[in-house]
This record gives structure tokens, C-alpha cells and sequence, in this order.
């Protein structure tokens, strides 16, 4: 239980996954996700793009 609990410490976002095997903890996987944060990208209207071919 105190390494499952190591393994929540400081994790965000992401997951903490257990495997059991014949009732016995066998292995304990964490995957860790870092979400960026969102630039605005600016939109530019049909009408004013070129239309060179």
C-alpha cells in the first residue's frame, strides 16, 4: 500500500494500475500525462485565402 501511495504522489493526470495475478500484487504500472496549455490559433476566413494553382 505505501508504494501505490508513492506512486499517486504528485501525479496529476494519468493513471496508477494495478495487476494481480493468484491474488498477489505482481506489477504496478503508472503512466503520467502533462497537459499543455491551449494556444488560440487565429482563424482566418475562406474568402481571404489565395487560390493560386
Amino acid at each position: 500500500m505505501e508504494k501505490i501511495a508513492s506512486l499517486l504522489e504528485g501525479l496529476e493526470f494519468g493513471t496508477v494500475q494495478i495487476t494481480v495475478h493468484d491474488s498477489q500484487i505482481t506489477q504496478i504500472d503508472r503512466l503520467e500525462k502533462h497537459r499543455l496549455p491551449l494556444k488560440s490559433k487565429q482563424i482566418t476566413p475562406l474568402s481571404n485565402q489565395s487560390k493560386s494553382r
